[in-house]
């Protein structure tokens, strides 16, 4: 790949793995619109380890205060704010690995496709801004129980059909259950790091029994650019969504959608 492609690519995967946009529907309008080739799987894991070099440095003190409470006081009768959320992402990590490791190579073969994309971009955009105009927002993460960890947990693992956006359909789980728009999208992205660095761990593998060359400069590039587009991402998204909340990303979701459907029909 030329410079110009890993810094757009990479830009593109840190920017729609947080934002509710769907990163998929993103990564195949190069190759639709410009003729650009697969950028291969080498690549996929270097921008997934930027993107979530990321997540982690930016929640930082909050993976560390999850992680001591959930060693100290998760076995324990008596539960700490952190130690609860922290059983919260477990709980909510569950389903969509247990999906993704299932279902991957089913959803691979069958729905990876640019109609099934635009269709779900337009229809979960349009849940969303259904999810943001009835949202209640009076619930913060550490009113997260089972209850709402269960139904954002089922509404990721929804997240593995191309075009759904894993942070969108959160999102719009989250708000349907009552919590605020800021609060959904903390849940949200503390939500990507095992989901993230699952998904680069299976690539990984699978990239360890090819056969064919790595060019490092490309995935240091690509790691790079990624990494400030996603840290960059979520400082703007959390600054942001309290007072622009969900319609600029479900116009710009059904434009999208839009725009998909027209190249394939």
């Amino acid at each position: 790949m030329t410079l110009f492609e890993i810094i757009i690519l990479a830009i593109i995967q840190g920017l729609t793995e947080f934002l509710p946009i769907s990163s998929s529907a993103h990564l195949i309008l190069p190759a639709e619109i410009l003729g650009w080739r697969d950028q291969g799987l080498a690549f996929d894991v270097a921008v997934h380890v930027g993107s979530l070099l990321a997540v982690i440095i930016y929640f930082r003190k909050e993976i560390v205060d999850l992680t001591i409470a959930w060693f100290s006081h998760g076995f324990s009768k008596v539960q700490t704010n952190e130690s609860k959320l922290a059983w919260m992402v477990v709980v909510s990590t569950i389903p969509a690995a247990t999906f993704g490791f299932l279902m991957k190579d089913w959803i691979a073969l069958n729905a990876r496709t640019a109609i099934v994309i635009a269709i779900t971009t337009i229809v979960f955009g349009l849940l969303l801004w259904y999810a943001d105009v009835k949202a209640k927002q009076v619930k913060t993460v550490n009113n997260i129980g089972l209850k709402e960890a269960i139904v954002i947990g089922l509404a990721q693992a929804i997240a593995i059909i191309p075009g759904t956006s894993r942070s969108g359909i959160t999102m719009t789980a989250g708000l349907m259950m009552g919590l605020d728009r800021e609060s959904c999208a903390k849940y949200s992205f503390l939500l990507s790091i095992p989901i993230i660095l699952g998904a680069g761990l299976n690539a990984t593998l699978d990239l360890a029994g090819a056969e064919h060359a790595v060019n490092w400069n490309e995935l240091a590039y690509g790691a790079g650019f990624s990494f400030v587009a996603a840290y960059l991402c979520i400082f703007l998204f959390l600054s942001w969504i309290s007072r622009i909340g969900m319609l600029p990303f479900v116009l710009y979701r059904l434009a999208l959608g839009c725009v998909l459907l027209y190249m394939v029909l």
